[in-house]
């Protein structure tokens, strides 16, 4: 089990890195069983910053979370998975075979087929979520789904933010079917 750590620019107190551990082990969970592979997860760094942080260096696609509460109050955030693991997910939910899979890795214009299971993917991520949020003790919170989109290397994930606001930050090192981890970010309002 990963424990959390925090970064050097900005300390988190310890039950923000619990917070995310505990979303992030649902999450690769809860998809572990749905696409029948483990998704295997690193250390998970936590910090909170004052600006959305963008994937470096390829493609990622933004998963985009509602947080709810109870009272009415709604909440944005995203899980930014790079697209050659989203595409490796999607295939996955589809039962595509590993060569289909792997010829579709570097695809840079997805199929309605992908888009679709993409769509799907995000359901499953904000139901982890959802059940993450009641057994860590977040009364009232639930996540659902606002849908995905393509999100350039080095470019900040489109969500309704405000410049400044605070965000807990998850950085997580993610491996799927044998491939090189590659780097997960969870971005959430503090509940």
């Amino acid at each position: 089990m990963a424990r959390p750590t925090t970064s050097a620019r900005s300390a988190v107190p310890h039950s923000d890195g619990e917070l995310l551990l505990g979303l992030l082990e649902r999450v690769a969970s809860d998809l572990s069983v749905i696409l029948g592979h483990e998704i295997a997860l690193g250390e998970v760094a936590a910090e909170r910053a004052r600006s959305r942080p963008a994937g470096a260096g390829q493609v990622h696609i933004s998963f985009k979370v509602g947080l709810r509460h109870e009272s009415g109050a709604l909440r944005h955030g995203c899980l930014l998975v790079p697209l050659p693991m989203a595409i490796s997910w999607t295939a996955a939910l589809l039962m595509l075979t590993e060569e289909e899979a792997a010829a579709r890795r570097d695809e840079s214009a997805l199929d309605p087929s992908l888009k679709d299971g993409m769509l799907e993917l995000g359901h499953v991520i904000t139901n982890a979520l959802s059940t993450a949020l009641a057994e860590l003790g977040q009364a009232g919170w639930s996540a659902r789904s606002l849908g995905c989109q393509g999100v350039r290397a080095d470019v900040r994930p489109a969500f309704p933010y405000e410049e400044g606001a605070e965000l807990l930050v998850g950085r997580v090192r993610a491996r799927f079917q044998g491939a090189a981890a590659q780097e997960l970010l969870l971005l959430l309002p503090p509940t």
